[in-house]
């Protein structure tokens, strides 16, 4: 007998630990790549923050590690927001093929719609945040280098 999967369960999955790859390793088990992905560039995500706490922001190396870990957490949010919208026939044929008839995913309701307006808060948080603070950190860097340049005899 095979287990049925959840679709509030995986959208809460990739709500919470989604920068882990949880709802990829409830979906797909421990052998799928693309959650194997996510651990790696949230740790170096992790890394650029305390970077970012230790040295300030003129830290040079933070500015292109936290986008990374952002990255990550946009991508489990996205994955959180399409699985949650998913129609309840179109996620049991893609997760549940398996299952008898009448016995597939149970109705999302209202958590997976909680899920989902959670994931659009945190992701469009995220993605935001990456992009401008590498777009401020590359202008600064640029600005930079010009001063540095018009300095020289």
């Amino acid at each position: 007998m095979t287990r049925v999967k959840s679709k509030t369960l995986a959208t809460w999955l990739a709500v919470v630990g989604g920068g882990f790859g949880l709802h990829r390793f409830y979906l797909h088990g421990l052998r799928d790549v693309w959650g194997w992905v996510h651990v790696p560039m949230t740790l170096l995500g992790m890394a650029g923050v305390q970077r970012m706490l230790a040295f300030g922001i003129d830290d040079h190396a933070a500015p292109w590690l936290l986008p990374l870990g952002g990255l990550s957490i946009v991508a489990s949010m996205f994955a959180a927001i399409l699985g949650g919208l998913s129609s309840d026939e179109r996620w049991d044929a893609r997760h549940n093929p398996t299952a008898p008839a009448g016995q597939g995913t149970p109705p999302g309701g209202w958590l997976a719609v909680l899920g989902v307006i959670t994931a659009l808060l945190v992701g469009t948080t995220m993605l935001l945040s990456s992009i401008t603070f590498t777009l401020q950190r590359y202008f600064e860097a640029q600005i930079e280098a010009r001063i540095e340049s018009s300095q020289r005899p």
